[in-house]
């Protein structure tokens, strides 16, 4: 199975660095987040899998400071996050123009509602809680700050997310009025799940039965299921679960 991941990563690689998604599909920034979350987890990753990648990255940032699916198009908060976790994962964060990145970042969060909207001039969506959310611990890390928390209203964010997200019977979606659906519920619950974790104390809002667990900024998985996945890759076997309550 590994040797299946490394072959699929390998001829998903385009000769400018990029990736497709899938053989002969659209080709974005994505393709090379999800090739380097998997090369990193399942302990595969070479340096030919990733030839030119990080440079094609980079380019997909745009003047307003967030990236695009690929060079030349819209900065995008989806997109954005994919970028940054890859060059973290490459470790080639020198390639960012980081003081734009931070300004565009930071104006996604609607002052009124809350939430964040995914690109300028439109409508907050309750999936953004994550991927704008979570741009924040990646970029605290690049940054090297020292704030004890997130450069966003963490407080503003969970209220969004409790009283405008939360479907009567279940589920959680876009805005008041939309549909339930699995994709707003996860990544609801993703960006809830920032928002009250940072390196300061548990910021809960509303009941103490609201916290969720914290997960790995990069890869949106829970700490100890991401620490069980790359000690089985990396042993061949999974000792007794730890569940992390520390600092990275």
């Amino acid at each position: 199975a590994v040797v299946s991941t490394q072959s699929t990563g390998t001829s998903m690689h385009q000769p400018d660095g990029s990736f497709t998604m899938h053989q002969d599909g659209e080709l974005d920034v994505r393709g090379a987040y999800c090739a380097a979350v998997v090369s990193t987890l399942t302990g595969v990753r070479t340096e030919e899998m990733f030839e030119n990648t990080a440079r094609w990255v980079a380019r997909c940032q745009t003047f307003e400071g967030g990236f695009g699916s690929r060079p030349g198009t819209e900065a995008h908060g989806g997109y954005t996050f994919c970028a940054l976790a890859t060059l973290i994962l490459l470790d080639r964060t020198d390639l960012v123009d980081r003081d734009r990145l931070l300004d565009w970042a930071v104006h996604r969060q609607m002052a009124f509602e809350g939430g964040f909207q995914g690109r300028t001039n439109k409508l907050v969506d309750g999936c953004y809680s994550f991927w704008q959310g979570g741009l924040f611990p990646l970029l605290h890390h690049i940054l090297g700050g020292e704030s004890p928390g997130w450069l966003f209203s963490q407080a503003s964010l969970q209220d969004y997310i409790l009283f405008c997200c939360q479907y009567p019977s279940g589920g959680l979606v876009d805005k008041p009025g939309k549909s339930r659906d699995y994709y707003h519920t996860c990544y609801c619950l993703s960006g809830m799940s920032v928002a009250q974790h940072s390196f300061s104390e548990h910021m809960v809002r509303g009941d103490p039965n609201n916290l969720i667990e914290p997960t790995h900024p990069v890869f949106n998985i829970v700490l100890s299921k991401a620490n069980r996945m790359a000690q089985y890759f990396a042993t061949g076997k999974v000792g007794p679960e730890i569940v992390e309550t520390g600092k990275e």
